[in-house]
């Protein structure tokens, strides 16, 4: 209902500022609330990982993902409930100005402030009811700085080899994380990470007097590996590394392998892969820390990959907002094939699309919107293995009209009438989903010489079966769906026909009867609405004989029914499969992990 439906009876001004200041305190419980149970899912995803217990942690960090609505949805529900006779003679936006101001007071000290400005715009928004853009009790820019906010115990530690050895500075990490499990061979983990981290260290290496190593005090958590994540500093130069950690035989633990390249840890903060889990009383101070090891990633990005995806969409609004007073070209439809499903334009500046659902969608798709919607939310839950597209999904997004290029506007106002207004100098977008801009692979290909084109053929189909380790079928194999990511990887972005792989019905095609014309272009055969024929993808993959060759030189067995039905044996055997979040060649050799 709109604010001023809140009201019954005139207030007086300090009747008003007294309902202002506690709208504000249930605001900051429900978010103090959030973030509780927030922290709570890190510390259970350390206990789970102690014990072993994958199917748990997988269920956190799913049911995570939701946390925040509900929490948004309570605290609207408690202000509406609590304070329906606020505001009435009092316009409401007097009232909610002085919410905000009330607000503002209760964040002083307060350790996540970023992330309690991102939750009062949620919940503001749903009640007042207003454009995003037009709404100036909301906050569009920081009110409170997060510039050196203390945490107890410390963002993180740092450790001196020169004053007891570099050996012992390991020890002390370890005993620091204060993990339950044992390692199964200690010395032989410090062994390896001591030869890796020399093997990659530049030379010449003298030891600096500020010579220290800096640790993040919480480990980080995706599926089966914890991450310990810190940088050698020695003088001017700082090296960044990730230490992941597996479970090994009987229960102990094991180093699995020391990242340093920057493009390993560039993949490993990938937001194409599942949120980490990690307890942090200071956020902020975390993606700080993180911007410094990760300098090509935004703040956006960051919040987002250590699970706080909402405050990551609020950083990549402000982002946005930020570039478009700092440019001036036009948005346009976005290049490639367009799809039936989405409508898809960017900005050339920015390196983002946006994707409006069609108003109508034509044969031959058979779907609707709401059940687009739904594909996107099982992505948005699911393991993304590396190979699917984060989304940043948007209500109500407002545009400046005059960056629109007249082209697009038109096409807009036919494909996605229904989730467009226009008002004023501003056009508004109903809801939309915001990605990385890739590079379509078909128009990679189109421009790749011999050898480039064999390593992206080969790696979409290492997409296609890592998908599939993680019981994802992504229905449309077209290369058209899939992207060249800024790191040369191939991705999958096109989700309208995602299935899961064990509901497919993966069949060969029968033999003709006898006396059937060939030519006829008839189906001999019945077709149930998840079957699918490995044997006809080269039929419309593998045209170009290029591409052929390339394919059929690493995944010809994609080609046959069998080998799909291996993997849905797979899934069914080990429904939590993980596809490792950093390259095999980067293992210590050593036993199978479990």
């Amino acid at each position: 209902m709109p604010a001023r439906a809140l009201a019954a009876t005139p207030l007086t001004s300090a009747q008003s500022d007294e309902t202002a200041r506690a709208i504000a305190l249930a605001l900051r419980e429900g978010f103090d609330r959030h973030y509780a149970l927030f922290r709570d899912c890190a510390r259970a995803a350390k206990r789970h990982f102690e014990a072993g217990n994958w199917r748990a942690i997988r269920h956190v960090g799913r049911d995570r993902i939701d946390y925040y609505d509900q929490r948004v949805r309570e605290t609207v529900e408690r202000i509406e409930r609590e304070f329906r006779a606020a505001g009435e003679g009092i316009a409401a936006d007097a009232l909610w100005e002085r919410v905000k101001l009330h607000f503002i007071g209760l964040l002083i000290d307060h350790k996540q402030p970023e992330c309690a400005e991102t939750f009062f715009n949620s919940v503001s928004c749903k009640i007042l009811h207003r454009k995003y853009f037009h709404n100036r009790f909301i906050f569009v820019r920081p009110a409170i700085s997060t510039e050196h906010i203390e945490a107890d115990p410390p963002t993180y530690r740092s450790y001196y080899p020169q004053a007891h050895g570099l050996r012992q500075a390991l020890v002390d990490i370890v005993l620091d994380f204060a993990i339950a499990t044992r390692f199964a061979d200690f010395r032989r983990d410090l062994r390896n990470l001591l030869r890796a981290f020399r093997k990659r260290a530049p030379r010449p290496y003298r030891r600096e007097a500020n010579h220290q190593i800096q640790m993040l005090s919480s480990l980080l958590f995706r599926d089966r590996t914890a991450y310990a994540v810190g940088r050698v500093v020695n003088g001017a130069r700082h090296i960044p590394f990730a230490v992941a950690i597996r479970h090994a035989a009987e229960g102990r633990l094991a180093v699995d392998a020391l990242l340093t390249d920057e493009t390993e840890l560039a993949l490993l903060f990938s937001a194409n892969r599942t949120y980490f889990l990690v307890d942090m009383e200071v956020p902020s101070a975390y993606v700080n820390f993180l911007r410094a090891l990760l300098p090509d990633k935004t703040a956006s990005e960051l919040y987002t990959m250590v699970g706080l995806q909402k405050g990551g969409k609020n950083f990549f609004y402000r982002d946005f907002l930020h570039h478009l007073a700092h440019s001036h070209d036009k948005f346009i439809a976005a290049p490639g094939i367009k799809g039936l499903v989405m409508c898809v334009f960017t900005l050339p500046s920015y390196p983002y699309v946006f994707k409006v659902i069609r108003d109508r969608i034509a044969a031959p798709k058979d779907t609707d919107a709401a059940r687009v919607r739904q594909k996107y939310a099982l992505v948005k839950h699911h393991d993304r293995a590396g190979r699917m597209t984060d989304i940043l999904e948007y209500s109500d997004v407002a545009f400046p009209r005059e960056r629109f290029s007249p082209e697009l506007l038109d096409e807009l106002r036919r494909m996605i009438p229904s989730q467009l207004e226009e008002e004023g100098d501003r056009v508004f977008v109903r809801h939309l989903y915001i990605e990385r801009r890739m590079t379509p692979l078909n128009l990679f290909i189109e421009s790749a010489d011999d050898r480039e084109l064999a390593r992206v053929v080969r790696d979409y189909g290492e997409a296609i079966r890592e998908l599939a380790a993680v019981n994802i079928f992504p229905g449309d194999l077209l290369f058209k769906n899939f992207g060249v990511t800024r790191y040369g990887r191939i991705v999958f972005y096109d989700y309208d026909e995602i299935e899961y792989l064990a509901d497919c019905a993966f069949r060969r095609i029968p033999p003709p009867p006898p006396g059937f014309d060939d030519v006829s272009g008839e189906v001999w055969y019945p077709v149930g609405p998840r079957d699918v024929f490995p044997e006809e993808f080269a039929t419309f993959l593998l045209t170009d004989p290029r591409v052929r060759e390339a394919f059929l030189a690493f995944h010809a067995d994609i080609l046959d029914f069998h080998w799909w039905r291996a993997q849905q044996d797979a899934v069914r055997n080990d429904d939590l499969a993980e596809v490792l979040s950093y390259p095999a060649q980067a293992r210590f050799a050593r036993r199978v992990t479990l």
